[in-house]
């Protein structure tokens, strides 16, 4: 089983970033393709077959769709550095960082640096976020709001720290959730974040700490070569029924897989199994031949084709 991770991502995402530090924490070799932050993304889409949010992990003809699946994925793969304690709420966790916790962060980012985008970054961004168009100045009028919402935030993860990170001694997924936004505010906004730090200084050196994990060892590999490696593949993904599939999805059956909450972009295929937490499907693509997308459950719906 292939085990050589490809890692499809860009450098500025905090989605990313949340992941590059899990792998420095897990000291997993990895493979780097930087990718677009909009549309099109012509080497990603023969992989995904439409998804188009960021980052996508590869292994040979598998592909891995959203954080969650792919820190499920990591672990499983490479249990050797365990990061998901049993206890800890870990995943449900993840709910908290990438949604309302990030939708904090996007208005004090934008409502700051929002005019200074290309107008195709707002455009794409409008048609990622259909219910929340990109709109400069209702992000600006929102920035003392989110002020309050990212300061609640901080105190959340303040006042569970452990120790040196949230869960004692060593770092865990946990501490990925919670910087990632941490990290993506000061990234871009270096003075705001330490502004709103200034309250919590546990925090501010945990951050630190989280930080200097960095992103393991990793090479750069061209988009082409990340294709043909998929092409040359065959998917690790077996066919296998479920038997608790509460809505009666079995192996071969035609799905469509969606997420709930933005870039709401369909991906068909063939079911090769489900559970509670995981679904794959099989699809073919000129550029890749046959491969198996892996999605979450949680966080995607899944209908008939």
């Amino acid at each position: 089983m292939p085990q050589t991770i490809i890692f499809h991502h860009y450098w500025p995402s905090p989605f990313s970033e949340k992941i590059r530090i899990i792998f420095g924490m897990k000291a997993i070799p990895w493979q780097s393709v930087e990718i677009p932050s909009m549309l099109p993304k012509p080497d990603l889409m023969p992989l995904t077959g439409g998804y188009r949010k960021t980052p996508v992990m590869q292994i040979g003809a598998d592909i891995y769709c959203d954080t969650q699946l792919i820190i499920r994925e990591l672990e499983r793969r490479f249990p050797e550095r365990p990061i998901v304690r049993r206890g800890t709420m870990a995943f449900p966790a993840a709910f908290w960082s990438d949604r309302p916790f990030f939708q904090a962060t996007i208005p004090l980012l934008m409502g700051k640096v929002g005019h200074m985008l290309p107008e195709a970054f707002k455009a794409d961004r409008s048609k990622m976020f259909p219910d929340r168009p990109f709109d400069y100045d209702a992000m600006k009028s929102v920035i003392p709001q989110m002020r309050d919402q990212w300061r609640a935030h901080l105190g959340f993860i303040d006042e569970n720290l452990m120790g040196d990170f949230l869960g004692g001694a060593a770092p865990d997924v946990n501490d990925a959730h919670a910087y990632m936004n941490v990290w993506f505010l000061a990234n871009t906004l270096k003075d705001d974040a330490d502004a709103l730090l200034k309250e919590y200084p546990k925090t501010a050196e945990w951050a630190a700490r989280v930080k200097a994990i960095g992103h393991g060892s990793f090479s750069k590999l061209e988009a082409a070569d990340a294709l043909a490696i998929a092409k040359a593949a065959s998917p690790a993904a077996q066919p296998h029924t479920d038997p608790h599939e509460p809505n009666g999805r079995k192996p071969g059956d035609k799905v469509a897989i969606t997420p709930d909450d933005y870039g709401r972009d369909t991906v068909t295929g063939e079911l090769i199994f489900s559970s509670a937490q995981e679904i794959a499907i099989r699809r073919h693509d000129p550029q890749v031949g046959e491969v198996a997308v892996h999605f979450p459950r949680a966080g995607f719906w899944v209908t008939p084709a």
